[in-house]
């Protein structure tokens, strides 16, 4: 067996998806496996058997886990407490005083992770430039951390006001409670952020604190299981920034994990991009739960600093993914008012979507897509699950029953609900940012968006969709092509044109001494390091900034700082103005270059390409056709597919409708050329 194996293995909320890569065979595998809840590190190691990979062969093993998340969507995780300067023992409960759902009068607060109980105040105070006002009180600190031991917390998190600028007064808090309460983790909030902002920097902490023990205890175990096993290579985990981080780091700061569902994705929708000559994509990844859509501009992902966890923020650097409750497993039910409709609730892996005959009864997406023939029952999922069309009939008739429509009519009314859905969640990060969707081309990944892709691309005008190898699998496989990364950043508000270049040159030093320190730790050379200098900026009044490079080489960096600023605040928002500009965040990006998979090319036809078989379907316009189906492992490149017909693969199904033109790439991509939508007579 080679020895140089890599591996990524992306737990979903149904299923767990595994991409195997043997560079020295060229073997490129895509499994999955369904998702162990209860015990997930049988499932990320039944993944490892499935794609017959012996952890003694795998030399990067890269993985992307919602534990983490789940754990916060069930507020299971741990009990913990927070420690703020007194006088502001209340900057996490009381959080903003703004609503960003102005005219909904069913709006609550989110709900905070901890009582006002569970916080508590140290006598101590520092200014914004890092001067001691107050200083700090040990004895007060004690009986703190005292009363911390005594209570039992599991975690805690430490924010001090005005700690970014200067954090020794945190530092020994902590080795205070590591010598009275040593059993609970603690969190600084200037080492996730070194940025103003109290109560995004405290939610930020308080979000680490409350999943830190449960990923340590995940991670140490998972480790250590994979170690009994010979694994001996680099562990590296997926990041909510589109980079990757190591397993050691991660169990430090597990907040970086929280959004790094779909990071992976987008990663490899970004490297892909570049491959297929594709700068500028849509990208939509439909798993069992949900759908998360993004962009890719000009072959980079799009990232931002304004996250959130159900409106909590997260102050780190985070890819823009909107994600909504669209997925295969997505429940379909009738509201209060009696109107049809599908998700956010979800039949998740545990009992999952009805035609699984795994006690579901609920009718699902996935169930309507076998209704309509979209599905068969001729092409197991995974290699291993065949659907039950009679399970899913079962379940969708009493909705129609009561809604006095056909089994099919039901079903397609449940799909073109989850079109709009979807259609919708495309438009707020495109047309409502700015963006024309015709300019774009459509990446749909994940199990469930070949089903939808072409629909949704017709109904936004984008001129074609793009289905990656593996599809079902692609979030893993971007996971292969991620860098270690790691984010520093100084809070620096002044206006531009009095920007003192000098300070801040020595500012980025400092932060690349750190970050240099840090890569090196683990296990980086000096010339695997790539260091990347940006700073926020904004209008003098605004609330945000914009991101822009900081050009190290020029002159007078202020005069490109303002040309860039204009460039990108025209193309995101679609103006700019004459307003005095200013810098908020000195920002550095530093990644530890790890070695990139090649993706194979697939053999050119040479010859005439297998006849399509037929499936019958029931279409959009509500009538049945004959469809052309064909697996897509018998497809090479060139070869050519006229709509309507339906590709099936191992870990997903494309459809393409009347009107459509599918053309297979080098790399095996499935590009389908998209009709644009006209009204259909009735």
């Amino acid at each position: 067996m080679p020895k140089n194996v890599r591996i990524a293995i992306d737990v979903g909320g149904t299923f767990t998806d595994v991409v195997k890569l043997a560079p020295e065979t060229g073997e490129l595998r895509f499994e999955k496996v369904p998702t162990t809840p209860s015990e997930p590190t049988s499932g990320v190691l039944a993944a490892f058997e499935k794609a017959d990979a012996e952890p003694s062969s795998v030399s990067m093993f890269n993985h992307g886990s919602t534990l983490g998340l789940n754990s916060l969507l069930t507020r299971s995780g741990a009990r913990i407490a927070t420690i703020a300067t007194r006088g502001f023992r209340d900057v996490y409960l009381l959080g903003r005083t703004d609503r960003k759902v102005m005219y909904d009068i069913k709006y609550r607060k989110p709900e905070a992770l901890l009582e006002r109980y569970d916080t508590f105040e140290v006598t101590e105070r520092s200014l914004f430039d890092g001067s001691v006002a107050t200083p700090f009180d040990e004895d007060d600190a004690r009986a703190v951390a005292q009363e911390i031991a005594k209570r039992g917390y599991d975690a805690v998190a430490i924010a001090f006001l005005h700690s970014y600028a200067n954090p020794a007064h945190e530092v020994r808090m902590r080795e205070i409670l590591q010598e009275v309460a040593p059993n609970v983790d603690v969190t600084l909030s200037h080492e996730l952020s070194r940025e103003y902002r109290e109560y995004e920097r405290t939610s930020t902490a308080v979000l680490d604190a409350y999943i830190k023990p449960i990923m340590r205890t995940y991670l140490r175990a998972l480790e250590h299981e994979l170690a009994d096993r010979g694994f001996a290579g680099k562990f590296l985990m997926s990041r909510s920034g589109g980079g990757a981080m190591t397993a050691a780091g991660a169990r430090e700061q597990p907040v970086n994990l929280i959004l790094s569902g779909p990071a992976g994705g987008v990663v490899g929708a970004a490297g892909f991009s570049k491959l297929i000559d594709r700068p500028n994509l849509i990208t939509i990844d439909m798993g069992g739960t949900s759908l998360d859509a993004s962009l890719v501009l000009d072959g980079e992902p799009v990232s931002h600093n304004g996250a959130e966890f159900e409106g909590l923020p997260i102050n780190t650097p985070s890819l823009y993914i909107h994600t909504i409750g669209a997925g295969g497993g997505s429940l379909g039910y009738l509201d209060e008012a009696g109107a049809l409709q599908v998700g956010p609730k979800s039949a998740g892996a545990v009992p999952g979507p009805a035609s699984y005959g795994r006690g579901g009864t609920q009718p699902t997406f996935t169930d309507a897509a076998l209704a309509v023939g979209y599905l068969g029952v001729d092409t197991p999922l995974g290699g291993e699950l065949t659907l039950n069309r009679d399970l899913a009939i079962a379940a969708i008739n009493p909705i129609a029953d009561e809604l006095g429509l056909s089994d099919l009519e039901l079903a397609q009314g449940m799909l073109r609900i989850s079109v709009t859905k979807i259609v919708g969640a495309v438009r707020a990060i495109t047309i409502e940012l700015g963006h024309d969707p015709k300019d774009f081309s459509l990446l749909s990944f994940g199990g469930g968006g070949g089903l939808v892709a072409t629909e949704v691309a017709r109904e936004l005008g984008v001129p074609e969709v793009v289905v990656p190898p593996g599809q079902g699998a692609f979030s893993a496989l971007g996971m292969l092509m991620a860098d270690v990364q790691h984010d520093f950043s100084r809070t620096s508000i002044q206006y531009l044109d009095k920007l003192d270049t000098e300070t801040a040159q020595a500012q980025f030093a400092g932060m690349e001494a750190e970050a240099q320190a840090t890569l090196r730790a683990e296990g980086f050379e000096d010339s695997a390091m790539r260091f990347h200098r940006v700073v926020d900026v904004r209008y003098s009044g605004q609330e945000h900034a914009v991101t822009v490079s900081y050009p190290e080489d020029a002159n007078d960096p202020r005069t490109q700082i303002r040309a860039d600023f204009d460039h990108l605040h025209e193309r995101q928002y679609g103006h700019t103005m004459d307003d005095p500009i200013e810098t908020t965040t000195l920002r550095l990006h530093a990644v530890g270059v790890v070695d990139k998979p090649d993706l194979p090319k697939i053999a050119a036809r040479k010859g005439e390409m297998p006849a399509l078989r037929s499936r019958t379907v029931h279409s959009p316009d509500g009538i049945e056709r004959d469809y052309g189906l064909i697996a897509r492992e018998e497809l090479l490149a060139g070869d050519v597919v006229v709509g309507p017909a339906v590709v099936t693969e191992h870990t997903a199904t494309t459809v393409l409708h009347e009107g459509g033109r599918l053309e297979v790439g080098v790399f095996g991509e499935l590009v389908v050329s998209i009709r644009p939508a006209i009204q259909n007579a009735k």
